[in-house]
């Protein structure tokens, strides 16, 4: 879900002094679809996201991918599509609506709460309730929580997962911080590449180089690079290992621009805001 972020000059900053450190970004290069590429050791091979493609976003239910399209990404509780790499989305830092009371009877203690008591819900999704990142103690319970979400992800054969909001810190009143959600991602990560899966960032360009050098995410999943002037932080970081999808609704450019911009992620793809299967009358899918 896409969320207001840093700007791009702020993210390339921050994505300048992680290069200096010595943090240095994959290059694009040839795809490389087999992998074993485990951010710990004895951590199982897994698949890489390919470098080239057509990818489809199905978040809104899945449905025959059209022609030629090579990479799906689908909900957890979908079944990968037949035929193409398969990307299972699982909502890694707050809770799905229809799983919030189930946290709030199992584990009430790893939700996000007010000096009132009170769950601390997303303003741009009040039915989402953020996760407590806060303490190793609830990030351990959240991993093992989401490891069934990421196990089914692996069962039904799925390639990758991508966590969604990484940067639910920014939305969280100055409550949860940026180093809290990053540790969980890497706890996430490596729960991913335990299964087999590569693991995909969601967003967050102000990680810079970061989310691949120090977290170990393999790819990256962008809303609205295009729109937001983001692409380069995520390219200089992944390479070619960047889907990016924009929205219909709010994209400023006409398709044919965007598609001829030579910094844009080569997997570029514009989708209508609710993500409806094919055939309903809202669907949108373009590629370039």
């Amino acid at each position: 879900m896409r969320a207001p972020t840093m700007s791009i000059v702020a993210a390339l900053a921050v994505l300048a002094v992680l290069t200096a450190a010595g943090c240095s970004a994959r290059p694009g290069g040839a795809d490389q679809t087999a992998g074993t590429h485990g951010s710990t050791p004895g951590s199982a091979g897994y698949r890489d996201l390919p470098t080239s493609g057509i990818p489809d976003y199905q978040l809104g239910g899945g449905s025959t991918p059209p022609a030629g399209v090579t990479v799906v990404e689908r909900d957890s509780t979908d079944r990968p599509a037949a035929g193409t790499y398969g990307i299972c989305y699982v909502n890694g830092f707050q809770t799905q609506p229809d799983a919030t009371a189930a946290w709030e009877r199992d584990h009430p203690e790893a939700l996000l709460r007010t000096t009132a008591g009170k769950p601390v819900s997303d303003p741009g999704w009040p039915h989402e309730v953020l996760l407590d990142t806060r303490s190793a103690g609830t990030r351990a319970t959240i991993a093992r929580v989401l490891g069934a979400d990421v196990t089914r992800c692996a069962d039904r054969g799925f390639d990758a997962v991508e966590f969604d909001n990484l940067d639910s810190w920014t939305r969280s009143g100055g409550r949860l911080t940026r180093a809290g959600n990053t540790a969980l991602a890497a706890l996430l990560v490596e729960t991913a590449h335990r299964a087999g899966l590569a693991a995909g960032q969601k967003n967050t360009p102000q990680l810079g180089s970061a989310g691949r050098t120090r977290i170990g995410f393999d790819f990256v999943v962008a809303e609205e690079c295009v729109q937001y002037d983001e692409c380069g932080a995520y390219t200089a970081a992944y390479g070619d290992r960047v889907l990016d999808v924009e929205y219909a609704d709010t994209l400023e450019r006409d398709w044919s621009a965007v598609c001829a911009l030579p910094d844009r992620p080569r997997m570029t793809i514009l989708r209508d805001r609710d993500l409806v299967p094919a055939g309903d009358p809202g669907h949108v899918f373009r590629h370039c």
